[in-house]
């Protein structure tokens, strides 16, 4: 339980701040666009209503092996390709570049929805090859099929870098919680980490990385492309260590463009202060551990690759998010997951919420092992003493338990053949006779006597040492005569522990 309650407490606290922040970083934009001050606070608390019902659908009756073993990944997957798709052909731009499609008043970013699918897949194919269900052939075709030529598209068409940044995240958490060897990983990652150091190299990237690096040198005077940045500057600066005040930011009367959005942590360090900064940045690493150890508490192999794969993507888009606003990494226009205004962001962050549950649910279901386990009931602890379990002590100790049962048994069988030497009849040695193979004297002393009559009286020991309650449990007894062969007696019951503890167990099922 403790995981999945960090988990949820984390997500309602990062919603809850996003919709503080939202309304404070958006009231002057609302304003000065003519609407009310309310319209973007109400458009993102529609969104999370949205969000969080699909959550609980998905949670409660969608179990993650569906998106391995059935239709559902494929029809999903075609969905996210065909809005691709639409975005190339009916796709608006906006911001210098053409991410979104609009559905009457609300826009959609299929990029948001497409990175959890392709998560999903490389978690497939990873757990198909490690059973055996694919041949290292057939696993790298159904990863570039799959996987790289959804995600060559959408960075092709859309020059979404920060996306592919995102996405390779999580298929690296995939690899790496699907134990992929470091001498086949490794060598990835450094072709991919050449690559995008090319790709950001050339093109109005390598404009970006100069004004990342001097966003003052922007060839306007720090009023062109390193405006953004500068002014985020200001706004953690102006911030200090406690903030303004909620609701006093500078920065978003139209000074740091798009303060609801992306930059929405710059707002949260000028109004919150570090502190507040930092009490966002514990919430996303309380929701990575939490994440995580659901991951590692998953019943099988595909259930922790989901998992943490999925977790990791998006602490790590939360993390991109942050650092850009920083300057610590180039702007890559990506939302802050659960605070950052816009519906698209915040539905798939809840949907990836709803499938961490699932996994979580279904990792309540007990192995037969456990079951067992969970139906043993103690029924007694005993404290003896260290035994010396050293073979001239275990062989003392036999012998003395052997002599001990001898002069139990000679004792009983001299009462029994007392009280049927009254009438007449002497059977006891004739029976102990039989038994042993020797004449066995009836009246007193007991002698020595042979396996098949020790044997017979191992039980008689073992049965006289156990008594059965009314309801049904065995418990184990000690009397006067059971003391010397108590370690024999006690085999009708399951014992645990070594040393000075012992405990006794009963099945519950009986």
């Amino acid at each position: 339980m403790l995981p999945r309650v960090v988990l949820m407490v984390s997500v309602i606290l990062l919603v809850l701040i996003g919709l503080v922040m939202v309304f404070s970083a958006s009231t002057v934009e609302a304003i000065s666009n003519e609407e009310s001050v309310f319209s973007y606070v109400g458009k993102q608390a529609a969104f999370v209503l949205a969000g969080a019902f699909g959550a609980f659908l998905v949670a409660r009756f969608m179990p993650y092996h569906i998106w391995r073993s059935g239709p559902v990944f494929y029809v999903f997957w075609g969905l996210a390709c065909a809005l691709l798709v639409a975005v190339l052909l009916v796709g608006t731009e906006a911001l210098g570049a053409q991410r979104w499609i609009y559905i009457g008043p609300f826009s959609l970013q299929p990029t948001e929805f497409a990175k959890i699918i392709l998560v999903i897949g490389a978690a497939r194919i990873l757990c198909d090859f490690n059973e055996g269900a694919m041949n290292l052939k057939q696993a790298l075709v159904w990863g570039f099929v799959l996987v790289l030529i959804p995600l060559a598209f959408l960075y092709e068409t859309q020059s979404d870098m920060g996306s592919a940044i995102i996405i390779f995240m999580g298929v690296l958490a995939v690899a790496w919680l699907g134990e992929v060897p470091l001498r086949v990983l490794v060598p990835i990652v450094l072709i991919l980490a050449v690559v995008a150091v090319v790709a950001m190299s050339t093109g109005y990237r390598a404009d970006r990385v100069r004004v990342w690096l001097n966003p003052w040198d922007d060839g306007e005077g720090g009023y062109g492309t390193g405006f953004q940045l500068i002014h985020s500057y200001y706004a953690f600066s102006q911030g200090g260590i406690f903030g303004v005040g909620l609701g006093n930011s500078r920065e978003k009367f139209l000074y740091l463009p798009e303060a609801e959005t992306d930059f929405i942590f710059s707002i949260i360090g000028e109004e919150l202060g570090m502190i507040g900064a930092l009490a966002v940045i514990l919430l996303f690493i309380a929701f990575l551990y939490a994440g995580l150890r659901i991951a590692a508490k998953a019943p099988d192999d595909f259930g922790k690759i989901l998992a943490g794969g999925l977790t990791v993507m998006l602490v790590g888009q939360a993390f991109l998010n942050m650092a850009c606003a920083t300057g610590l990494f180039p702007t890559t226009g990506k939302p802050l997951p659960f605070i950052s205004s816009g519906g698209s962001s915040v539905i798939s962050s809840l949907l990836i919420v709803g499938v961490l549950m699932s996994v979580s649910y279904n990792s309540n279901v007990l192995t037969p092992y456990e079951q067992r386990r969970n139906n043993l009931n103690v029924l007694r602890v005993e404290r003896d003493e260290p035994v010396d379990d050293s073979p001239s002590e275990r062989v003392s100790r036999r012998g003395r338990a052997h002599r001990a049962e001898a002069r139990e048994f000679a004792g009983a069988s001299s009462g029994l053949s007392s009280s049927r030497r009254g009438s007449g009849v002497d059977r006891g040695a004739g029976r102990s006779g039989r038994g042993s193979g020797r004449n066995v004297d009836g009246r007193g002393g007991g002698s020595e006597f042979e396996s098949s009559s020790r044997g017979r009286s191992d039980r008689r020991a073992s049965r006289s040492s156990r008594a059965v309650s009314s309801s049904g449990e065995r418990r184990p007894v000690r009397d006067e005569g059971a003391k010397a062969s108590s370690s024999r007696a006690r085999s009708g019951g399951l014992r645990l522990g070594t040393g000075k503890d012992r405990t006794y167990y009963d099945d519950r099922r009986r």
